[in-house]
């Protein structure tokens, strides 16, 4: 159990600092109230989890450690789904309703579109 923790934390410690540095970059490159950081990250973290169950399930290459590692620590650290809430209550707050619709929508069909497609690439490929 106790590896199993160090895993996920190591994998969640690279993720946040992904999460935290790509964020930025995407907002600084992007003048909008639209969170595009926190979408792009959600959405990307969906498409990598969604290759690494793939893997996991169709080839048996990740090792159950590698899987804890990578879907849980990494991509759990990765996106953030406690960052889009705050996002979301900030278009409420901020009475941009129209902003808000669109980045729920978005972010919830461009997450699953991205778990599929990361499947659907190893499907394709293995």
């Amino acid at each position: 159990m106790f590896k199993s923790i160090l895993l996920v934390g190591a994998g969640g410690f690279v993720g946040s600092v992904l999460r935290f540095l790509v964020t930025k970059q995407i907002q600084m490159q992007v003048a909008s109230t639209f969170p595009w950081g926190t979408f792009a990250v959600n959405v990307v973290g969906s498409f990598i989890i969604g290759i690494v169950y793939a893997i996991s399930e169709k080839t048996g290459l990740l090792t159950p450690d590698a899987r804890l590692f990578l879907a849980v620590g990494l991509c759990g650290g990765f996106t953030t789904f406690s960052s889009l809430s705050n996002d979301a209550f900030l278009l409420l707050q901020g009475k941009e309703i129209l902003m808000f619709t669109a980045y729920m929508a978005f972010s919830f069909v461009s997450g699953l579109l991205a778990v599929f497609a990361g499947r659907l690439v190893v499907n394709q490929l293995v």
